[in-house]
């Protein structure tokens, strides 16, 4: 029977606590049927706090229709933004501690995937009607767009170059006003034909593109559970990993950032894939390629999947010619024609363009820390530009990311299913890391396929940390806080206590020192029938 109270982790049923040092085994999806409400309603307290105080403290507009001016507009200054602010942090504190709740409950066997996806969902609606969240690069993409629309190649030029839809251009951030485009053909048409209908209305465009980009939450919702069942990992824990997650809610719906179109053509095509579909998968990741380039790092791993699938007594060479053959032409077939559909020519400028990102510099991607961490070390010495170590350390970390890269897609060549699919998740996290520059939305590329395998409860700690940090070293506005090492301490302590309290609850007991006294009878405990019968 439903409830309609949070159940309790280790009430009526295994708590899993001999699985602490072990994998998850894919049956432990045993749920009682109870729906945990009150922390499904926590996290929809959070959002809707992110939403109130997001239209003062996350990515506004240049110039709001309706908060510039008024009674409201001191949200989006001084104190009020600062108050806002800090609003937004606690709202996002709630949806943190939500998460990492309904992950205790999950690894506890109390909850299936069901309750997990629907606090997702309730908490990613709110989100929705927000600006812009730890970025602004969905103004970009109109921008983009509307270059496509005027007859503008945004493969050639940055948005400033429009001379027409001031607000839309205004709107673009400065770093990216003259940098050509660097989205796949169908992505940008995608973008000019939500341009085409919201106009300079960017409130609606906002809007317009994160319910564009909700398909490719659907087709992963859709996707997952089938691709669980192949690959022998548990539902409810890839749904709260890959789903409810902070880097899914916050980063890409909140975002929203069009890796998460691309992710769900990723899916399915991988699920099509082991499906034997195999022409199907090509054609679908191609078309993922088309609106973030990085769906192409899947492409070699479905031949090698095909590849398994074809009689085995034929030797490996012949069963690869077999079948990288077929998918050179699928690839090629899908890729002239949809670029020439998105762009009305086979134009191949966006290649040029996907360099553009390189220009932004920081320690979140690894070689670029490396090259000034070194710099800063000879700086003490002699006084020298930071350049030239950078891009040598990034020179290095691109041989080290082919090199890893090439390996993973090497020993897939005689593993099954499970075997390959996981090392695509490991080549697709290792470009986020190593090529530059790496956004922390970049790593949802890899976590989602890996999400898919069993997983030690002490490595979904790690992700928990991780996925908190990626978040938070960003300002809600969508500028990087990296080099504010005060803030960043902060944001570390922060990621250490969410990863820690999946695994223990209170892990610090602040919870339990707070609840330790009576209030009005220090000496009492607050569990103590005296206490209560003095209340």
């Amino acid at each position: 029977m439903a409830t309609t109270t949070d159940p309790v982790p280790g009430a009526g049923t295994r708590t899993g606590q001999g699985l602490a040092d072990t994998f998850i085994p894919a049956d432990a999806e045993r749920g009682t049927g109870r729906f945990p409400l009150r922390t499904t309603l926590m996290g929809v307290v959070g959002s809707v706090l992110v939403l109130i105080a997001s239209f003062g403290a996350a990515g506004v507009l240049v110039h709001d229709p309706v908060l510039s001016q008024g009674p409201l507009s001191w949200i989006r200054y001084g104190h009020g933004k600062v108050l806002m602010t800090g609003l937004l942090y606690a709202g996002f504190g709630l949806v943190v501690w939500a998460w990492v709740r309904l992950g205790r409950y999950v690894l506890a066997g109390l909850i299936g995937a069901r309750p997990v996806v629907i606090a997702a969902l309730s908490w990613m609606a709110p989100l929705l009607v927000a600006p812009p969240l730890f970025t602004r690069d969905v103004y970009s993409y109109l921008g983009q767009g509307a270059q496509l629309l005027h007859g503008l190649d945004p493969y050639a030029y940055g948005p400033a170059a429009l001379d027409t839809l001031p607000t839309v251009v205004e709107n673009v951030h400065p770093l990216w006003q003259t940098t050509p485009a660097p989205y796949g053909p169908l992505f940008l048409w995608i973008s000019q034909h939500i341009v085409g209908a919201t106009g300079e209305n960017m409130i609606a465009g906002v809007i317009a593109t994160r319910l564009v980009l909700l398909v490719g939450l659907a087709a992963v919702l859709w996707a997952l559970p089938k691709l669980v069942r192949r690959l022998g990992g548990n539902l409810a824990v890839t749904m709260w990993l890959a789903v409810a997650s902070p880097m899914m809610v916050i980063h890409l719906v909140g975002g929203p950032h069009n890796d998460l179109l691309m992710l769900g053509f990723l899916a399915v095509g991988v699920l099509l894939a082991l499906e034997r579909k195999h022409a199907l998968a090509i054609g679908l990741v191609t078309v993922g390629m088309l609106i973030k380039p990085t769906a192409a790092i899947a492409l070699p791993f479905l031949v090698w999947i095909w590849a398994n699938h074809l009689p085995r007594e034929h030797s490996l060479f012949r069963r690869f010619v077999t079948a990288v053959t077929p998918s050179l032409g699928i690839f090629g077939a899908v890729f002239v024609a949809g670029t020439w559909a998105s762009l009305g020519s086979f134009n191949l400028g966006w290649f040029a363009g996907l360099s553009a990102p390189q220009i932004i510099v920081n320690w979140l991607n690894f070689p670029s820390g490396v090259g000034e961490a070194v710099h800063t070390l000879v700086k003490t010495i002699v006084d020298v530009p930071p350049g030239p170590f950078i891009d040598v350390a990034r020179g290095l970390g691109w041989l080290a990311l082919a090199a890893i890269a090439v390996r993973q897609w090497w020993l897939a060549r005689n593993g099954d299913a499970n075997t390959t699919v996981f090392r695509m998740g490991v080549a697709l996290l290792t470009v986020a890391i190593f090529a530059p520059p790496t956004l922390p939305w970049y790593l949802t590329w890899g976590f989602l396929v890996l999400a898919l395998f069993r997983w030690k409860r002490t490595h979904l700690a790690a992700v928990v940390g991780i996925s908190v940090f990626l978040v938070l070293v960003y300002y809600p506005t969508g500028e990087q806080s990296l080099y504010h090492w005060w803030f960043v301490v902060g944001v570390v302590a922060a990621s250490l206590y969410a990863a820690a309290s999946l695994l223990k609850p209170d892990p610090l007991g602040l919870v339990a020192a707070w609840r330790r006294r009576d209030v009005r009878n220090p000496e009492l405990p607050l569990s103590s029938p005296t206490s209560r019968s003095t209340r």
